[in-house]
């Protein structure tokens, strides 16, 4: 790269580092909310908390880099225009796309990176979320927080009065109205939280259980040094997770097991593979619509406003035709070929406008000469 390669490069990159950190910590704040009462209800902590959303990050610079390339391109390239600095650029001899050439590398490496987040980082990251998440909310540990009743689930409330740093439970009460007729309170010293196969149970020690029938109105009481309460058994439905599209990896997409998956859903899958080989073009697609309507023809001051508007709408555009054909070839996988259409489209047009000679978009402006003085006199 020239020297003047070298500068346009360089405040692109520099750029698009505060650009695109700029919008993860706006992603990153926005997503986080949705974890708030994992904290305040649940007594997650705050290391567990912050481990949840930076799982989720590499989901979001799938869509946060192209975005942010597109911007930095747009404002770079016309305050370059707005000091002149392209009008030098071009009357020392770079054509349009010598001009365009940096925007063009750092849109490839965009793509690079595009192609280690969808194929390796996102599916990983993604997967230990899920499974982080369903542990969570599964395994009712988290869900005892000490010195409030906790409702574990529908008609049990258990309160715990401390919990040792060992993983004993000290002060337990645990009452269970999931009979209409029956209904029991259990009070013991201590006990402990155990995970099995048949759910979340607590282990009690040395206590008592009470127990009342609401028909005969009797209550009876019961003394054990060991008692097994189950807090919330799993359902048939709810002992195996899901395991969605953007978990797998490409191979597992590649040979995909079909059983027990809907005509629907294998649809999906099957997208999938297209989205993580096709999406991450879309960094150069939107460079190129920025290219293409900045610097082509001639530069001019006057209309500039108006070839931002333009390329902000055709950027709208471009992403939401990318969304609706994943959506539409997910239910219609003949259009799957589309995907990469649409994804190439603006990469064909904007090489097509930057590289055919008297294309522009532009309108010329004719140079106004200057009035030459009278130098006689009148006569």
């Amino acid at each position: 790269m020239n020297r003047l390669t070298r500068y346009v490069f360089w405040q692109l990159f520099v750029g698009l580092m505060l650009v695109t950190a700029s919008l993860s910590c706006v992603v990153w704040l926005s997503q986080s909310l949705h974890f708030v009462d994992l904290i305040v209800n649940s007594g997650l902590s705050a290391s567990m908390f912050l481990l949840l959303t930076a799982l989720m990050m590499p989901n979001f610079l799938t869509i946060i880099l192209p975005v942010s390339l597109f911007s930095i391109t747009t404002f770079a390239y016309h305050r370059m225009i707005m000091d002149r600095e392209l009008v030098v650029m071009r009357a020392a001899g770079l054509g349009q796309f010598n001009l365009a050439r940096p925007a063009i590398l750092l849109s490839l490496m965009v793509v690079a990176v595009g192609y280690g987040l969808s194929t390796y980082l996102v599916p990983n990251s993604y997967t230990k979320f899920r499974e982080m998440q369903w542990e969570i909310r599964s395994f009712s540990n988290v869900l005892l927080k000490e010195g409030t009743f906790n409702e574990v689930s529908q008609g049990i409330t258990v309160y715990v009065r401390e919990r040792t740093e060992d993983g004993r439970l000290l002060g337990i009460l645990a009452h269970d109205d999931r009979d209409p007729r029956h209904t029991y309170t259990l009070m013991s010293e201590h006990g402990a939280m155990v995970q099995s196969t048949e759910g979340a149970r607590v282990v009690m020690f040395n206590g008592s259980r009470q127990n009342f029938d609401k028909v005969t109105k009797q209550l009876s009481i019961l003394y054990f040094d060991r008692y097994v309460f189950e807090l919330a058994p799993p359902t048939q439905e709810g002992q195996t997770r899901h395991i969605e599209a953007r978990e797998r990896t490409m191979a597992e997409l590649y040979d995909l097991d079909t059983t027990g998956l809907d005509e629907r859903s294998i649809g999906k899958f099957h997208v999938e593979i297209h989205r993580r080989l096709a999406l991450p073009w879309s960094a150069l697609g939107f460079v190129m619509i920025a290219l293409s309507t900045l610097i082509s023809g001639s530069f001019t001051r006057r209309g500039e406003s108006r070839r931002i508007t333009l390329a902000i709408l055709l950027a709208g555009g471009y992403q939401a035709s990318l969304l609706t054909i994943l959506n539409v070839a997910a239910k219609n996988e003949a259009l799957i070929p589309a995907i990469y259409i649409v994804t190439a489209l603006p990469m064909i047009i904007g090489a097509f406008v930057l590289l055919m000679p008297g294309l522009t978009l532009r309108k010329p402006v004719s140079p106004s000469l200057p009035s030459q003085p009278n130098l006689g006199g009148s006569t």
